[in-house]
C-alpha cells in the first residue's frame, strides 16, 4: 500500500481498462481498530503491509457498486462490513452496520448522503474535517481536476449537483480521495468549486 498525504492513511489501487482509471482502496490506520474503505483486491505485498499495520476492524463500502473485494477481505479477516442505509433493502452484502447522513462512524470520521447518483445514498466519508473519500458520483478522470458520472448514470442530475455544492460548501476540505480516478491532496475544496461552476 502506498503512503497517502497523513501518516495514517494508505492508499493501493488496480486499473480498470475499460474506465481508463484507477479504482482505489484506502486503509486509515488507528490504533483502535483500522478501517477500510471500498477495498479493491490486495496483492500478496499489500497483504502483508495491511498485517504488519494491525489488520483490519471495519470494511465500509460507499455504495453497491463498490463491492469489490470487500468480502473476501472480510471473509479472511473476520472484519465486520457497513455500508448505506438507503440501499439496506437490496445490498448485496450482509452488513454490521447502516450508515446513515450526519452520524460519526468513529470519532473524526463523519458520514455524508449524497443523492441522484446511480445509487440510493451513496455515502462520502470526511475524514476529520479536511479529508474527503468519494465513492462514485464524484471521481477524476485526470489528475488536478475532478469530475462527475455521466448524465446517463445519474437517477436524479438536479440531486446529484446539490450533493456536489453540499460538498463545495465544506470550508475545511484540502485533499479527496477518490474512489475512482485520480485523488486530489491539494486545494480540495478549490477543486470542487470548479468542478460545481461545470455543471
Amino acid at each position: 500500500m502506498k503512503f497517502l498525504h497523513r501518516p495514517d492513511l494508505y492508499g493501493w489501487s488496480y486499473f480498470n481498462p475499460a474506465r481508463n482509471i484507477d479504482f482505489n482502496g484506502i486503509a486509515w490506520i488507528r490504533p483502535t481498530g483500522n478501517i477500510l474503505i471500498d477495498p479493491v483486491a490486495l496483492s500478496n505485498h499489500d497483504w502483508n503491509h495491511l498485517e504488519s499495520l494491525g489488520g483490519v476492524d471495519w470494511i465500509i463500502i460507499t455504495n453497491s457498486d463498490h463491492i469489490r473485494s470487500a468480502k473476501e477481505i472480510a471473509d479472511q479477516t473476520y472484519a465486520k462490513i457497513a455500508g448505506p442505509i438507503a440501499e439496506k433493502e437490496f445490498f448485496p452484502l450482509m452488513c454490521d452496520r447502516w450508515l446513515s447522513d450526519g452520524e460519526e462512524f468513529v470519532p473524526g470520521l463523519k458520514v455524508l448522503e449524497m443523492q441522484g447518483s446511480k445509487t440510493p445514498g451513496e455515502l462520502v466519508l470526511l475524514l476529520e474535517e479536511t479529508t474527503l473519500i468519494t465513492g462514485d458520483l464524484v471521481r477524476a478522470y485526470k489528475a488536478g481536476s475532478l469530475g462527475i458520472l455521466p448524465d446517463e448514470k445519474l437517477l436524479n442530475k438536479a440531486e446529484a449537483v446539490a450533493s456536489v455544492q453540499r460538498l463545495a460548501a465544506l470550508e475545511k476540505v484540502e485533499t479527496i480521495l477518490v474512489g475512482d480516478g485520480w485523488s486530489v491532496f491539494r486545494d480540495g475544496r478549490d477543486r470542487l468549486k470548479e468542478l460545481v461552476a461545470t455543471l
